[in-house]
């Protein structure tokens, strides 16, 4: 699960989740940032967009040598009901950041909404946020997200 749900996706995060599973719009994906942060997860969780969320004083997104954010059309996500416990998860697939060189120290992973595919920071909506402390090396980077979900409703 996720060390933090943003205050914008509460009560609506797995919406945005099935608008993606649903290809509803037919653009909307799910992206996974990579950060470098030590803002406080009060301030973090305020952010209404990743712009939001890269404005803030000490969070910026990892820049090194072949990083780049994950996109995630839906191939990668399964929504799941679960009547009997009251919940309802988003779940994704294990996602790889493949042969990221030396340079900034990961803190954190973030999900987040793009309902038009085009990677503009100012209108993805941030979802979650998962401590993620990684020192890249030049190995792949696997980020093992919980089989119950890195969002839950309840």
């Amino acid at each position: 699960m996720a060390d933090l749900i943003f205050n914008v996706a509460k009560g609506r995060g797995i919406q945005l989740c099935k608008n993606v599973e649903d290809n509803s719009p037919a653009a909307a994906v799910l992206r996974i940032f990579a950060i470098v942060s030590t803002d406080t997860d009060a301030a973090l969780k305020v952010a209404d967009t990743m712009a939001a969320v890269f404005a803030l004083t000490n969070t910026v997104e990892a820049t090194n040598t072949n990083y780049a954010n994950i996109t995630d059309d839906g191939t990668d996500l399964t929504i799941n009901l679960d009547d009997t416990n009251h919940l309802h998860d988003a779940i994704l697939a294990d996602q790889t950041f493949s042969t990221i060189l030396a340079g900034s120290n990961w803190t954190h992973l973030i999900v987040a909404y793009d309902a038009d595919g085009t990677d503009t920071d100012a209108n993805t909506i941030p979802l979650s946020a998962h401590t993620f402390v990684v020192t890249p090396n030049g190995g792949d980077i696997v980020a093992d997200f919980p089989v119950t979900g890195f969002f839950r409703a309840s």
